[in-house]
């Protein structure tokens, strides 16, 4: 199973057990994934919102910028990942604990992401350490994040401004197989 594969199937497995996600509402930071008007809520406005596919030819050039900038080629798994899917984050729960999973929101997300990914470049530079990318953050509490090995693949837990502290798993794919959706959590 590819990325892209093991992406449809937890979006399945999350949509299935919490049908109704809700974002906060930004009118400035609309999306494609929102569905109806926002509404007022105790919680602030909010707007349902469904992943929503991005078509594979509009997510090619992503991180163009990145790659121009930091004279690499960004892994395909990567690519696919967050090429997938317009969405806000969603919850899982991994063999290892929680999980927040990073989307992005709109074409202006695509521009944030690689900004935030050309420092954490440079900072794994700092720390002699090879690239990777994020793509998801650990416990609500924790400074702690997963990302993809830009060269061999695998899923790394990172501490910002360290060396990883350990592979988690071989492949995004697997590691995406492997998640159990978990009650969605409103994502500013």
């Amino acid at each position: 199973m590819n990325v892209r594969e093991a992406l449809d199937e937890f979006m399945d497995h999350t949509l299935k057990s919490y049908p109704d996600l809700r974002a906060p509402f930004d009118p400035e930071w609309r999306s494609a994934a929102e569905v109806g008007e926002p509404v007022d809520t105790d919680g602030g406005r909010l707007i349902a919102w469904h992943p929503t596919p991005r078509h594979p030819d509009t997510a090619v050039g992503d991180f163009a910028p990145l790659e121009r900038a930091l004279e690499i080629t960004i892994h395909p798994d990567i690519k696919a990942y967050y090429g997938a899917y317009w969405a806000a984050g969603l919850e899982a729960e991994a063999v290892n604990g929680h999980v927040s999973l990073l989307f992005l929101w709109n074409p202006d997300d695509v521009t944030r992401l690689n900004e935030n990914l050309i420092g954490h470049a440079m900072s794994r530079q700092r720390a002699k350490s090879g690239m990777s990318v994020f793509f998801a953050c650990t416990e609500p509490d924790s400074e702690l994040f997963l990302s993809v090995d830009n060269e061999s693949g695998a899923i790394l837990l990172e501490k910002p401004g360290f060396r990883p502290l350990r592979q988690v798993a071989d492949n995004l794919a697997g590691f995406l197989q492997s998640l159990v959706p978990r009650a969605p959590v409103l994502h500013s």
